[in-house]
């Protein structure tokens, strides 16, 4: 490799800069208020008319404020809507931090039996490395969400609060990160050592001691059991004296968890559509339903999406939002930031080559909530998202239809929308993918 940067090509490059007189007018705009505002379309924001003719009636959205547990937001919301809907309590909310306070328990004790069975492999192990990379965080997918409930069950948010640990994720995955890593090392040398799998398990469980005084710490101590009190929108109480979470899962819910099924796109060329994958060591919870995903066209996503709404059912939906998003305003628009025109520069690539080349991820969990038809096709989408009510119209996003296309990779579908094949293609044996894949 011999190319290298000289004052010849240095004079070209400014040559041709200011040979375009409007150059030096962009330049201006973009050093005073930055590439995005610069680049943003103005005509996006009267496209994404905030109203829709089919919406799932939903209430107040919560606010994950600094944390990463929006999936788990999203999640809870598909269970808060369903009991607003059936006791008349627009706004209720159940608690997302007694469901991360067992997150990340869980997680632990996964990460360590994961370090366990790869205790023979090199610290330069690629699937080591990964498992070291990201021990504990506060990330997740719905099945993490799936698990945790039937385990523990749910409770109101007054039951069991958000505290500043949990608002505010950063010093406890700092804390919990190095425990974990520490604790890590210490399994392989175990197991290197020919330790008894009985003495490996006891300091497992020593270990675990040490993670729940954390949590507790952190985020309170979980109730056994809570006292439910609620009024409801038309002046009624719905009163129960004593009463545990699964117990108020099992009385108070009806939505089976286990009917829904993770649909993605993800068009690269590694993976067929019509075929189910799931990803190596990662997970929640042992004992947990490993996540498995079904791909198919996009096309289908947003026909399932659209059929589940109009039965009165959101939406779980994984995607990359930091693309052509504007966060305030609550507006995802494929066209959003016109970069391309702003530099006269070509960045497009395939949805495909995004996951290949690590342009594209999923990065955020929310809630499709309402979609707007016309003549029987999608235009605009309405988003719940987990960012309070100061972002988009008091919480809510308006999604375009190309946006959809563009950053939507995985949908949360019952599976009675799913067609008779796509029923037969969910018993296929999964496709196991690498922990550092595109999807994981």
């Amino acid at each position: 490799m011999t190319k290298e940067i000289n004052s010849k090509i240095l004079a070209d490059f400014h040559k041709n800069l200011n040979q375009d007189a409007s150059n030096n007018i962009l330049k201006n705009a973009v050093a005073q208020v930055g590439i995005f505002q610069t680049a943003q379309n103005s005509d996006v924001k009267s496209k994404l008319n905030p109203t829709f003719n089919i919406t799932v009636p939903t209430g107040k959205v919560s606010n994950q404020k600094r944390s990463g547990r929006c999936w788990l937001f999203s999640s809870l919301t598909n269970l808060r809507t369903e009991f607003a809907m059936k006791y008349d309590v627009a706004d209720f909310e159940l608690s997302q931090n007694y469901l991360s306070f067992f997150d990340r328990l869980e997680k632990a004790n996964y990460f360590y039996q994961n370090i366990i069975e790869t205790a023979n492999l090199p610290v330069t192990d690629r699937k080591v490395n990964a498992l070291f990379s990201r021990p504990n965080g506060d990330g997740g997918y719905w099945q993490y969400a799936t698990d945790l409930i039937k385990k523990y069950g749910v409770v109101p948010d007054y039951a069991f609060p958000e505290t500043a640990a949990s608002s505010n994720t950063a010093e406890f995955d700092s804390v919990i990160g190095i425990m974990l890593r520490k604790n890590g090392i210490e399994l392989r040398e175990l197991v290197n050592d020919n330790k008894s799998e009985t003495v490996i398990n006891e300091r497992v469980d020593e270990m675990l001691s040490e993670i729940y005084k954390v949590c507790v710490y952190s985020f309170g101590q979980p109730p056994k059991e809570f006292e439910l009190s609620i009024g409801t929108d038309s002046k009624k109480m719905i009163e129960e004296a004593s009463i545990t979470p699964k117990e108020f899962l099992k009385q108070y819910f009806t939505m089976k968890l286990d009917d829904y099924v993770d649909i993605i796109n993800a068009p690269q060329d590694s993976k067929e559509f019509g075929k189910i994958y799931t990803v190596e060591a990662t997970g929640n919870m042992v004992g947990g339903q490993k996540t498995t995903y079904l791909n198919l066209p996009i096309e289908r996503l947003k026909e399932l999406s659209i059929a589940q709404m109009k039965g009165n059912d959101t939406v779980w939906f994984g995607n990359d939002v930091g693309k052509q998003s504007h966060r305030t305003k609550g507006l995802l628009s494929g066209d959003l930031h016109q970069i391309d025109q702003l530099f006269g520069i070509d960045t497009k690539m395939s949805k495909g080559e995004g996951l290949d080349y690590k342009q594209s991820e999923i990065t955020h969990a929310m809630t499709l909530t309402g979609v707007n038809l016309i003549n029987g096709q999608p235009n605009r989408f309405k988003v719940e998202n987990s960012w309070g009510e100061a972002n988009g119209e008091k919480g809510y996003f308006t999604m375009d239809d190309q946006w959809f296309d563009r950053n939507v990779y995985d949908v949360v579908i019952n599976k009675k929308y799913l067609s008779a094949d796509e029923l037969e293609m969910l018993k296929q044996e999964p496709i196991v993918l690498a922990p550092w894949d595109s999807i994981a």
